[in-house]
């Protein structure tokens, strides 16, 4: 009795010691998973050059790496069209310069209020709002003065003239400062032979007079004054003029770039577009528009047979120096 006694009391002691079994709450299932969040990638800003579908190789490279360049150096994307429509007007997009061609800027800048729009050598559209355009000052007097310095340094005897409308004020202007050209590079200009007048020489056109007469005016001053270099007045230059002046072994100057650019063809003094879109890009990337960008001038077309390296630093130099107002034409 006592031995079973003893048995019951070791096995109770040993009971004791057991620990209760503890059963896990559940998770509840309604309880929010955060998710990680998400961030837009940004739009990288996009200039679009619209150019002529007709536009000569040379000069349509040229005007893509000018603005390709600047595109890059301003981390924008670059795209070349020959037309623009509003479904092209992407949310990235940030400036369009249309040259030469118009893409329906007026409808398409009101559509795209965040877009810089800059036009060049565009008939009728004008600055305002998001619209820049490139101005049409043609310089007369120092186009003029520059042709004359030139005409000058080139011709024997000094012997210049000039074709320009009648009753121009610009053109006036123009003759005026060609002559004070012509006197920067050589003085008195006094020519080795005597000639019963002075250079330069000029022939006003009336403005009712047909085109095809204007051969004989340049006559008069290729055979009777002896002239041997001409500046061509844009506003009478024709192809077929500088094509016949060309035959007679006579020199040109102009304004414009000829279509065909005839024998004796020295150089072209016109606005320097690339100079120009260079100048106007840093308004146009910070929003500012409805300005009317000043180009500067610059020489192309040039004939290194009639007008050498040299020689052409020299004419470059005092077309800077004009530009810098350092020389009043």
């Amino acid at each position: 009795m006592i031995f079973l006694v003893v048995i019951g009391l070791i096995l109770s002691a040993c009971g004791a010691g057991e620990a209760p079994v503890v059963t896990p709450s559940p998770v509840p299932t309604d309880t929010p998973v955060p998710l990680p969040m998400l961030t837009a990638t940004p739009t990288i800003p996009l200039a679009i050059l619209v150019l002529p579908a007709d536009m000569d190789v040379e000069t349509s490279n040229l005007y893509q790496k000018t603005v390709y360049d600047l595109a890059q150096a301003s981390g924008m994307r670059f795209q070349v069209r020959n037309a623009l429509t509003t479904a092209d007007l992407e949310p990235g997009l940030k400036i369009v310069i249309a040259l030469l061609t118009d893409p329906g800027i007026s409808a398409l800048a009101p559509a795209a209020p965040g877009v810089q729009f800059l036009a060049i050598n565009i008939p009728n559209v004008a600055p305002g709002g998001n619209v820049s355009v490139l101005g049409g000052n043609s310089q007369p007097e120092i186009s003029g003065f520059l042709a004359g310095y030139t005409a000058a340094m080139v011709t024997e005897d000094f012997r210049i003239g000039m074709l320009m409308p009648k009753g121009d004020n610009d053109a006036i202007r123009m003759f005026n400062a060609y002559a004070n050209g012509m006197k920067f590079y050589c003085g008195v200009c006094r020519p080795f032979y005597y000639l019963p007048w002075t250079f330069p020489q000029f022939l006003e056109i009336p403005a009712e007079e047909d085109k095809n007469n204007y051969d004989a005016y340049a006559d008069i001053l290729i055979l009777q004054y002896k002239s041997r270099t001409l500046f061509i007045h844009p506003d009478i230059q024709t192809q077929d003029l500088v094509d016949y002046i060309g035959t007679t072994g006579v020199s040109m100057i102009g304004t414009i770039t000829p279509e065909q650019r005839p024998a004796g063809w020295i150089m072209t003094i016109q606005p320097d577009t690339i100079r120009a879109i260079q100048a106007a890009w840093n308004q146009l990337i910070s929003g500012q528009g409805g300005i009317t960008v000043q180009s500067p001038l610059g020489l192309s077309d040039i004939d290194p047979g009639l007008l050498s390296p040299g020689k052409q630093r020299l004419v470059q130099k005092t077309l800077d120096d004009l530009q810098a107002g350092l020389i009043a034409p």
